[in-house]
Formats: structure tokens, C-alpha cells, sequence
């Protein structure tokens, strides 16, 4: 069956309080998505199976919308339909103000109205009504016209001569009006009283979800004068979705960064009736300007944007800082399984942890700081690097990683994959334990080996998960104890060639 053409569309006329063309706007919009959280789907919708439609809920966000209207108050007491809100609406959000007359102007009840029209909802509404059915046949146009008695199994006609007809695919039905209780916009509907009737400037606050936030940056890596040490050209891009069920024209946009707390969310019901009681312009900057805002951040839009409904925007953070210094870092973390935790007991299987690990981890390491060419907060993203390559002068690929939130002075560690050139190796050389005396004696084994033809430094990391007390009797190389349970040996590997790390730990209990 194709979908049918409604011609009652076009013709509902709804009595509107608003004048969307002196309306302003201000979105602040609160992000709960990390990085990588919103699935691809969401922002390309080209991306998403065929079938498969995603919910606005599951976008993770949500806004804080103020806008500010005029609305005529005809009497001391008036209905008012104030349409063109998100159909995400949360309506005990909901907060008016007439900024006329706020002593006495106030909202004491309100609807949420949102059983919004379409085919499958009108066919329901006109069961035992007459309609209009078209139908196609090769060039010609055949008309049917009847009560309608069912849409199980295609429509169910019955004529006024008492004859039964059953249609399937049609190509258009027309019904002479749009039934009561149907409406095209979400809508919510005042009673609103006021000792001053009149046009009346007002603004409504309300918090709506399926809409978020989060930042991308795009950096390039540039090698220093050695293989551990190089420079980042970096830039950050803000990017929004709307599926709010809104669009939203010219608005001020402010984000907030920052893990701001909310209560546990409950099962959204869809129609309230409650009592409530009862900007500056933007100017012509063009990026965003930030400040800290309780304790949080937020960032300001200098000029106004649009975003539809259904849409994802893109807009620039801050300009592209360059030359801001950095250090790769190499690691060797030889132990196969990550230790979350101490176990209850002491752990005296010598063979339990001591699976190898032969990869060499990347990382890239700088500081936040002006000095550096930053010195800014930056908001929880994902930052892809890439690299010149100077034999066509293309930028290639080379990793990414997520960053949460990062306030000024503070250091960045992104690791971007493995070393394809260095590789480690790590066994246990000798293992005792005097159960009786409560102790054990391990040696571990630790080669790493570099077949770049320049040389490179590497941090060998190592947890000592068997027990809480430990002591490190022998040892090749000096260490660095990073925490109760980690250490740090970094050694300098020549160019082809190989370092040996070999240390004692001595468990006590």
C-alpha cells in the first residue's frame, strides 16, 4: 500500500499568541555524551539500516530553551495555544513570566497537548465516518467515497446503497476536516490571568532532551629534532545534534561543560495541568567566548545560528593553536592481564599475571598552559592526530583518543596506538614462597628491543598485584614508584638495539 496523500493538511487553522518574527531565542545545552557515545546513526541518518529509525530520547542530552514572546491577553482571563515547542518538552519544566505585567500575570493551568495528527491516527478517527478514497487504475483515477469501517487488511468501504468494498493501494484519501483532540505542533495550553489585558512581552523557560554536544579536535603532529619530542598544531569543533523536535532560528547558544548532576529520571508522563507562578541582544562576535560559570564552564556564541530540527552543526571552538610542544611517549606494559585491584588474600599461584604482552604503546603527552600555546579549558572530546606525509603533502592518519574534561595547566596523555618497530618481551626468571612465613620472592625478566635506526626512550610499567606489601630488593635499573602499586623503569633502548630490566620484589604478609 503507498502512503496516502492528506489533503486535510493543509487546510487546519489554528488560533496562534505568537509572533515568530519578533520571538528571540537562547538554548543552553547541557551534554551527557562522551566521546564515541553517540552512535553514527543519530548524526548521519544516511548511516542507519534500512528500517531502523532511532528515538530522540536516545539522544544523551538535553537544553534549557528561553524564549521570549508577544502575546495578546484579550481578557483578565485567556486561553493560550503556545505552539512551536520541542515535542522532547519535559512539561513540569515549564516556567512563564510576563515581563509586561509580572505582578499580576500568571499562568494558573496548563496542558500538554501533543496527540499530533498523521495517516495511521486520522484513519483511526474517522472509523464509521465517510471519506474519500482515490485509486489508481494505469492513467485513470477511480473514486470511491464511503463509510469507513475498518484499516485491518487494507480500507474497509461501505457505500451509501449499503455495498461493501475493500481498498488496497490507494494513492490518496481526503477527509473533509481535521477531527477534534488532533493538532499538527506539540502545543501547550494556558490559562492565564492578568490584571492587564493587552499584548504582553513574555518569556518561557522549559528543559527539553534529544539535543546534545560534544567537542572533536583535530590535531597534526609534527616530529621534533629527536623521535621523542614534537610539536601540535591542534583546532576544536563543536558538534550539536537536535532531535528535539524543534528548530530553532537565530538563537543565542551557550554550551555548559562540566558533569553537572541530575536527579534519577522516571518515566516521562505526557500531559500535566499545574500551577506556575508567575536578554540582552547578541552582539557581532563570531566565535565562542568563555568563562567559568559556578563551577563549571561555559561557552557563549558571539553571533546567532540556526539549528533545525533533525540536524547536526558544526561550529568552531577556538582558532587552530599551533607549535604547542609535546613529548611521545613510548610504554611497555608486559603484563598480558590489567589488574583492577588487590584480591582478599595474597596471590600464590606463581603462574597467575605472568602472560606476556610484546606490544609497545604510543603516546603523545603535552600541557595545557599559555606558555604552551593552549592554556584554555577544554571540554571532554575525542582527538584525532594526524601527520604529514611530505612526499605528497597529505595529512595521514596516525590515532585518536578521548579526553574528559581538562581545566588549564593541567597535562594531556592520548595514546594512538602500537609501535610496529619496538617490541618488549617479559617472563618470570625465579619465583619462591614460604607459606609458613608468609612471603614470597619474584624476579621478573623484562627485554625491549628497538629496530629503528635512531634511538628511543621507553617507560617499562609494572603493577605488583600479588600483595600489599612489597619491597624491591634487586633491580638492574633505578625505578620510579608511581603509586601504592606501580612503578616506572625508563630507559634509553640505541638505535638497533636492546635493554634488559631485571628486579627482585619481595611479598611479605
Amino acid at each position: 500500500m503507498t502512503c496516502p496523500l492528506i489533503a486535510a493538511f493543509l487546510f487546519l487553522a489554528v488560533a496562534e499568541g505568537t509572533q515568530a518574527a519578533e520571538s528571540s531565542t537562547t538554548l543552553t545545552i547541557y551534554s551527557k555524551a562522551g566521546p564515541g557515545a553517540v552512535p553514527p546513526e543519530l548524526y548521519r541518518p544516511g548511516a542507519a539500516p534500512v528500517g531502523y529509525s532511532p528515538q530522540p530520547a536516545s539522544v544523551p542530552g538535553y537544553a534549557i530553551i528561553k524564549e521570549e514572546r508577544p502575546i495578546d491577553l484579550d481578557g483578565e482571563r485567556t486561553t493560550i495555544r503556545y505552539t512551536d515547542v520541542a515535542s522532547q518538552i519535559d512539561p513540569t519544566t515549564v516556567a512563564f513570566i510576563s515581563l509586561t505585567d509580572p505582578d499580576t500575570t500568571h499562568v494558573i493551568e496548563q496542558n500538554y497537548e501533543f496527540d499530533l495528527v498523521s495517516a495511521s491516527k486520522l484513519m483511526e478517527r474517522y472509523i464509521d465516518h465517510e471519506i474519500t478514497v482515490e485509486q489508481a487504475h494505469g492513467e485513470s483515477i477511480e473514486t470511491f467515497t464511503g463509510k469507513l469501517l475498518s484499516t485491518i487488511g487494507g480500507l474497509v468501504l461501505q457505500s451509501p446503497d449499503g455495498q461493501v468494498k475493500i481498498i488496497n493501494g490507494y494513492s490518496n484519501v481526503a477527509f473533509p476536516e481535521l477531527p477534534g483532540g488532533l493538532i499538527t505542533r506539540p502545543t501547550l495550553v494556558w490559562d492565564v490571568v492578568t490584571g492587564k489585558p493587552g499584548r504582553h512581552n513574555t518569556r518561557v523557560t522549559y528543559e527539553t532532551g534529544g539535543i546534545t554536544w560534544w567537542a572533536d579536535y583535530n590535531a597534526v603532529f609534527s616530529e621534533g629534532a629527536d623521535a621523542n619530542s614534537g610539536v601540535l598544531e591542534l583546532g576544536a569543533w563543536v558538534s550539536i545534534i537536535n532531535r528535539s523536535g524543534a528548530t530553532y532560528r537565530d538563537a543565542k547558544l551557550k554550551l555548559i561543560a562540566g558533569d553537572v548532576h541530575r536527579a534519577p529520571q522516571q518515566i516521562q508522563r505526557r500531559a500535566y495541568a499545574m500551577e506556575m507562578a508567575g536578554g540582552a541582544r547578541l552582539g557581532q562576535a563570531k566565535g565562542f567566548e568563555e568563562k567559568s560559570f559556578f563551577e563549571y564552564h561555559l561557552y557563549t556564541l558571539g553571533r546567532p545560528t540556526t539549528l533545525p530540527d533533525n540536524s547536526t552543526k558544526q561550529i568552531e571552538l577556538f582558532p587552530t593553536a599551533s607549535g604547542v610542544p609535546c613529548d611521545k611517549v613510548l610504554v611497555y606494559y608486559g603484563q598480558a592481564q590489567r589488574f583492577g585491584g588487590y584480591y582478599g588474600n595474597p596471590m600464590t599461584d606463581r603462574n597467575f599475571g605472568v602472560q606476556s604482552n610484546s606490544k609497545v604503546d604510543i603516546y603523545l603527552r603535552f600541557k595545557n598552559s599559555k606558555d604552551r600555546g593552549l592554556g584554555m579549558p577544554l571540554p571532554a572530546g575525542r582527538i584525532r592526530i594526524s601527520k604529514l606525509d611530505t612526499a605528497d603533502d597529505t595529512l595521514e592518519f596516525i590515532g585518536e583518543d578521548s579526553i574528559d574534561h581538562t581545566p588549564r595547566n593541567e597535562e594531556l596523555l592520548l595514546k594512538l596506538g602500537s609501535a610496529f618497530d619496538v617490541v618488549g618481551e617479559r617472563k618470570q626468571a625465579d619465583f619462591k614462597i614460604n607459606k609458613n612465613r608468609h612471603w614470597i620472592d619474584e624476579v621478573i625478566e623484562i627485554k625491549v628491543r628497538n629496530r629503528k635506526e635512531e634511538p628511543v626512550e621507553v617507560i617499562i610499567k609494572e603493577t605488583l598485584y600479588r600483595w600489599v606489601n612489597w619491597k624491591i630488593t634487586q633491580k638492574t635499573q633505578d625505578y620510579e614508584k608511581m603509586d601504592s602499586r606501580t612503578i616506572h623503569f625508563p630507559v634509553r633502548i640505541p638505535a638497533d638495539g636492546e635493554v634488559t630490566v631485571r628486579y627482585t620484589v619481595h611479598y611479605s604478609w
